[in-house]
């Protein structure tokens, strides 16, 4: 479908050639875009701090909220060290970098996240999980002493699914493996409270790293890195670190603030799911096994029966704007009991 512009903020509404439609697209999932509780933290910050801090990281002159982020960030998502970036692009750039040169090996999932594709690897990438995990278990089994980089996303948001790696604790352990998962769409919907998948996966035979945006779920224009002291301290070494513009720190200093209205939107959210789940069989939609807020349907009808009718879904050709479009129903925190009915009897004309 054509793009809609819209010049005011987006919430669980917006408006289409003078119509109020439901929105049921974007990755707001918590609903932090549109909270005026947010947004008062916010303000509070960038009176204090400024509207942004230009200074490098390693500058003499620092602002002390970005260690307390870091270290709360850490702390809550079971990692011994965090490191935050400007973008979640940013900070996978900046660790599949550092990962990649170290690597005798490195195996990519399907569908993963550009942010974490090295550049020498992009055309490795396997074209279903099957094949993916049997290469990667072929080649342990037939080497030793190799460091091997295992490369995917927490969510895959487009089909969706959720991803298990338990398979890895079968790897041989003759070998080293990083495991690198980029929960860009985990933050906030998937793992433990709002802090990912983490503590999922940290008992796994790995060095375990994370990195993602915080601008989805947690509505913070930042990216992250969560690993053990060694790669985290290896990192901020890094130039691409040392010389890059950190995010706001207003929006560091609400998130710390905000914890409560993380808690409740992620409960409203959570409730949604639920809800609609309950009212959605025999509606002809894909959703995860787990509790996901994406649901998805490959009737390319849907997108012009549901704007009839006043709601908007997501829907665009991805990864590239030769394929064809994908068609999404986004669940949010915003999103009150009486707009899933009204989305369920759309979707049941």
């Amino acid at each position: 479908m054509d793009p809609i512009f819209q010049n005011h903020k987006i919430n669980r509404s917006i408006w289409v050639d003078g119509r109020e439609c439901l929105y049921f697209s974007g990755t707001s999932y918590l609903g932090m875009s549109a909270s005026d509780g947010f947004a008062d933290f916010v303000n509070m910050g960038m009176q204090h701090f400024g509207v942004n801090h230009g200074l490098s990281r390693i500058n003499n002159v620092r602002l002390s909220i970005y260690r307390e982020f870091e270290d709360f960030f850490a702390m809550q998502a079971g990692a011994e060290m965090a490191l935050v970036f400007s973008s979640g692009f940013l900070a996978g750039h900046a660790i599949t970098s550092l990962l990649e040169d170290e690597a005798d090996a490195v195996f990519i999932a399907p569908d993963t996240h550009p942010a974490v594709l090295p550049k020498a690897y992009r055309q490795h990438i396997y074209p279903n999980a099957k094949d993916w995990i049997k290469a990667c278990q072929k080649y342990a089994d037939s080497n030793s002493g190799k460091k091997i980089l295992i490369l995917a996303n927490a969510v895959d948001a487009l089909k969706p699914e959720i991803h298990d790696f338990s398979w890895i604790a079968q790897l041989p352990q003759s070998n080293e493996y990083n495991l690198l998962i980029d929960d860009s769409h985990a933050f906030g919907t998937v793992g433990v409270d709002i802090f990912g998948t983490y503590p999922l996966w940290k008992r796994l035979p790995v060095r375990l790293i994370i990195s993602g945006s915080l601008g989805k779920g947690l509505g913070i224009p930042a990216g992250i890195v969560l690993g053990d002291q060694e790669v985290i301290q290896k990192l901020s070494g890094q130039a691409v670190f040392r010389g890059a513009s950190p995010p706001p720190p207003a929006y560091l200093w609400a998130f710390l603030n905000a914890q409560e209205i993380y808690k409740y939107q992620q409960e409203r959210l959570n409730n949604n799911i639920v809800f609609f789940k309950s009212i959605a069989n025999g509606l002809d939609l894909h959703s995860s096994g787990q509790d996901f807020p994406v649901f998805r349907s490959y009737d390319d009808r849907i997108v012009q029966n549901l704007l009839d009718s006043n709601i908007v879904i997501s829907s665009f050709s991805y990864p590239t704007p030769n394929h064809p479009p994908v068609h999404r129903i986004v669940i949010s925190a915003w999103h009150e009991e009486k707009d899933l009915l009204d989305l369920k009897d759309a979707l049941m004309k």
